[in-house]
């Protein structure tokens, strides 16, 4: 039934003009708005829907989106330079924020709505 509809995600924020302001100047996407939601238009013409929840909003406790980065100490410090702030979980990550132990390098850092986002060096 959904084998070619072309599916995609979203996620809860509880202010779309900070959102947008996050994910348009502070990470580069492109952003659209319509109809009081944000329209993020990743890498490969996939698109992830940001809609308002105002006081019902709950982050989620789980990354929702991962950043692919080729340097993952590159793109911790430009982000960095931007205000953005790293995680830092005590035995896993490093003065950064990384996690350099078992698995990819994996960063994380939170949007203006609280939900978890990650970048990634996967090679």
């Amino acid at each position: 039934m959904f084998k070619d509809t072309e599916a995609f995600s979203g996620f809860s924020v509880d202010d779309v003009g900070r959102a947008k302001a996050f994910y348009g100047d502070t990470l580069g996407l492109e952003v659209s708005e319509q109809n009081g939601m944000l329209t993020l238009h990743i890498a490969g013409g996939r698109n992830i829907l940001a809609y308002p929840k105002g006081a019902d909003h709950a982050p989620a406790s789980f990354t929702i989106l991962n950043f692919p980065v080729e340097d993952i100490t590159a793109a911790v410090d430009q982000l960095t330079a931007k205000g953005v702030e790293f995680e830092h979980y005590p035995g896993t990550t490093d003065e950064k924020g990384i996690a350099r132990g078992g698995g990819p390098l994996i960063a994380w850092f939170q949007d203006p709505a609280g939900n978890v986002l990650s970048v990634i060096q996967l090679g």
